[in-house]
């Protein structure tokens, strides 16, 4: 939406970008929870070792850390019963494939049934959490009520059949439950499993260059200088300096290393606006023994910006925000830093990156209840509007015209590039944030984020690598934007035609 919005210069109601920021902000809430809690902190957590645990030290383990009420010697009994019955029938479901009992795992016990106990409430959490999604976007994932130039979701106190003030009561309630649980749960968890591998603050950190386009804006203006996460790139770590301001222009994308082709050559980097999407699938047939990595070997491009590799995520945001003065990221990494006892040179790494995830859900939370009022309180002004319309007219736009959009998905930069020609779209094309970071070798051979991460990290056991699978996590991977599906034969399977 906010490319056509950009390209047609439509400027949306304050309502519609207050709806916008909550759905997202709880995207996020929700979001980091499940990452930290069901994709990464298995990396860290050795399950089996559980069930050695006394529950009565992982209940003084928990309450020495945090007041969650959820903390008693027979809670965790529980908790520890009930895995038993999992690993007697055989039934470990999400943990049976894994490298339970390996060396790299570090926590005692006690520490792991606490973390399993909290495994399975974040489970349950998230169910809730996500209702702000089902009552603003009509579904999770990929909301419906997104519209150019507003939401389709209504504004009146007196239906029952939009956003009234009993609304305003369950967002409020269910905002309070995340910020609570994130607060009393994640935090203390994040900050005792990272404490037992705090060598993790020196591998991992890749590039040292970061970008983000910012998010949450404060109003309709467009202006970045407004948004609540700021916009900015650093590069070789210099966070002791006001970010540089972004220009999108530099944002180009290399396949030379990519299953894709240029009409022009596949050493050349092509702006978004004039990207092209072209399959040249040359990577290994059946039975697939061998994938040669010399050549083409990746279905993401390789997004660059002024030519240079960069990371994009919750690192990036914190960062960026840290070095543009955001008073309360400041605080809490600071926070986070002197109760780990390591210096700043620990947010450059796989720790640090997992750090930042729970410091951005954390601000976020935070921050969440405030846009839920600034909503109750345009509805007491009697403004209702979310969604302007003046545009909607293909016969009003110009015959050409280009724009650009963009968001801070939890996984990172999010930008769309759309090319309108005589009402139609002539050229559209997305960077999502896995093709920043995973994206493979450049034509200069300069490699992407997670490749450069990888280098230099110790594994214990190369048949059991669960060290690359822990920095590889750390960047919350989208294995949608990196696999493709295409016909062997290259026979065309559907058209869509616009009319």
């Amino acid at each position: 939406m906010r490319a056509v919005e950009n390209a047609l210069e439509i400027r949306i109601p304050e309502n519609a970008r207050l709806i916008r920021n909550i759905i997202e902000a709880a995207l996020y809430i929700q979001d980091h929870v499940v990452h930290f809690y069901h994709l990464h902190a298995l990396d860290w957590v050795d399950i089996v070792s559980a069930l050695q645990a006394n529950p009565a030290d992982a209940a003084d383990l928990a309450q020495s850390i945090s007041d969650w009420p959820k903390a008693s010697t027979t809670y965790f009994a529980g908790v520890q019963n009930r895995l038993q019955r999992f690993v007697e029938a055989g039934q470990l479901g999400l943990f049976a494939n894994a490298y339970w009992g390996h060396p790299a795992y570090k926590l005692p016990p006690a520490a792991n049934l606490m973390a399993v106990a909290h495994y399975l409430e974040a489970l349950e959490w998230q169910k809730e959490m996500i209702k702000i999604h089902a009552l603003l976007g009509g579904k999770n994932p990929h909301p419906q009520t997104y519209l150019v130039g507003g939401m389709a979701v209504p504004v009146d106190p007196n239906s029952q059949s939009a956003i009234n003030a009993h609304t305003i009561a369950r967002l409020k309630h269910w905002a309070a439950q995340g910020r609570e649980f994130v607060a009393k749960v994640y935090i203390p968890d994040l900050l005792a499993i990272a404490s037992f591998y705090k060598e993790w603050a020196g591998w991992g950190g890749g590039l040292g260059n970061y970008l983000a386009y910012g998010d949450f804006p404060q109003n309709t203006s467009g202006d970045p200088g407004v948004l609540w996460l700021p916009r900015g790139v650093i590069f070789n770590k210099q966070i002791g300096t006001a970010p540089q301001a972004l220009d999108q222009r530099e944002i180009k994308e290399y396949v030379t290393h990519s299953w894709f082709r240029y009409d022009d050559g596949d050493g050349v980097a092509k702006h978004p606006w004039d990207g092209q999407t072209q399959p040249n699938y040359t990577g290994p047939q059946p039975p697939y023994e061998f994938l040669d990595t010399d050549g083409k070997y990746s279905w993401l491009k390789s997004p660059r910006y002024q030519d240079t590799p960069m990371e994009v995520g919750p690192l990036s945001r914190m960062l960026i925000a840290y070095a543009a003065g955001h008073r309360r990221v400041q605080e809490l990494v600071h926070y986070v830093l002197d109760t780990l006892g390591v210096g700043p040179e620990a947010l450059f790494s796989t720790l640090g990156r997992t750090a930042a995830r729970g410091i951005e859900t954390l601000v976020v939370a935070e921050q969440l209840e405030g846009w839920i009022d600034e909503l109750a309180a345009n509805m007491g002004r009697g403004d209702l509007a979310v969604f302007n319309g003046e545009r909607w007219d293909p016969r009003t736009w110009p015959q050409e015209a280009v724009g650009w959009g963009t968001t801070e998905a939890p996984r990172g930069a999010l930008g769309h590039w759309v090319r309108i020609k005589n009402g139609r779209i002539e050229n559209y094309q997305a960077v999502v944030p896995t093709t920043w970071n995973a994206s493979p070798r450049d034509a200069r051979g300069q490699r992407g984020a997670y490749e450069a991460a990888l280098i230099d990290t110790p594994v214990a056991d190369p048949e059991h690598p669960v060290e690359i699978l822990r920095t590889v996590h750390s960047f919350d991977p989208c294995m949608a934007c990196a696999v493709h599906v295409v016909n062997a034969n290259g026979r065309e399977i559907t058209r869509i035609q616009v009319r």
